[in-house]
């Protein structure tokens, strides 16, 4: 596993991670409405070469090696 950043909701993801993933995260980041996240964050890590984004909530986002984008809250998927 490598770490990559870190970075508040509501700020850019990173980069590095392709639009399928970053459109996740702003899906994600649009159920939250309402929610004080001020002090919640990001952390994009990876794994295999695979990047895997995991909000301090416990939502995981990761993508499997044939590209598909899964989010999960910790315990089902999404």
């Amino acid at each position: 596993m490598q770490l990559g950043t870190r970075w508040s909701v509501g700020a850019e993801p990173s980069a590095r991670l392709n639009p399928d993933v970053r459109a996740a995260v702003r899906a994600v980041e649009g159920e939250l409405f309402g929610r004080d996240t001020s002090l919640w964050r990001w952390t994009l890590t990876w794994l295999e070469g695979r990047p895997v984004v995991e909000l301090d909530d416990g939502t995981v986002i990761r993508q499997s090696h044939d590209g598909v984008v899964e989010i999960t809250d910790g315990v089902t998927p999404r």
